[in-house]
């Protein structure tokens, strides 16, 4: 009669076959025991899944994305969609001639996507005069953040030599978001950007900034809508 024993290595076993002759009867009996208990027990996993956690399955990646404070920010802009609201001039540094403070200003919040929204500035000029040539437009791309560009056309539709400047979102929260502007802020040696503001229903802030002082700032009361404007030049 022939028994087989295990000699273990790293990473496995190596069986060997001894006649059960060779093997003293006390002995004999105690590995035919351990060999039938062996058989009872595996290695702890017996084939199962380990215990490990899985990763985070899509839908709750999608979650966690849809849950982040810029996401949360896009659905606040997207709440007056195809609305229009007055506006005013809250703080202008000195030689910032753009506003002296008694124009109409309308933001429109004219078109909205899951990746673009519009919102085209419209400045009163005179009676029956306006800029219509500034449009802000922001990216969302979900987790990697937002972005601002600025997209500035003449009265042709054709771009304006200075347009499409901007930059990314580098921190923020649910009601804000603050936007870079490398070249700027790398001149600078300080933060030179753009902050915006949406408390839906209450108020919409748009202004460029340096290090953390407004030097312009425009506030639109989002309480009550107005007539929405014509398109913005170049649409």
């Amino acid at each position: 009669m022939w028994i087989t024993l295990f000699q273990t290595r790293p990473s496995r076993f190596t069986a060997m076959n001894v006649p059960m002759r060779s093997v003293p009867g006390k002995l004999a009996a105690l590995l035919v025991v351990a060999l039938l208990f062996s058989g009872g027990c595996g290695s702890g996993n017996d084939g199962h899944p380990s215990a490990t956690p899985d990763a985070e399955s899509p839908a709750e990646t999608r979650q966690e994305v849809a849950d982040a404070p810029s996401q949360v920010f896009w659905s606040r802009l997207h709440e007056h969609c195809g609305e229009a609201f007055e506006g005013r001039l809250v703080t202008a540094a000195p030689g910032f001639d753009l506003l002296d403070g008694s124009e109409r200003l309308i933001v429109h919040f004219r078109s909205c996507s899951d990746f673009e929204t519009r919102l085209p500035f419209h400045i009163e000029e005179g009676p029956d005069a306006w800029d219509r040539s500034r449009t802000w437009v922001f990216f969302n791309h979900g987790a990697d953040g937002l972005e601002l560009r600025h997209d500035h056309r003449h009265q042709d539709g054709s771009e304006e030599e200075n347009t499409w400047y901007g930059g990314d979102a580098i921190e923020g929260g649910t009601y804000w978001q603050r936007f870079v502007y490398p070249p700027r802020t790398e001149e600078m040696g300080v933060f030179m950007g753009w902050r915006v503001e949406i408390h839906p229903h209450e108020r919409f802030t748009y202004g460029t900034m340096r290090d953390d002082e407004w030097t312009f700032r425009v506030d639109f009361d989002l309480s009550q809508a107005v007539e929405p404007p014509p398109p913005p030049w170049g649409f």
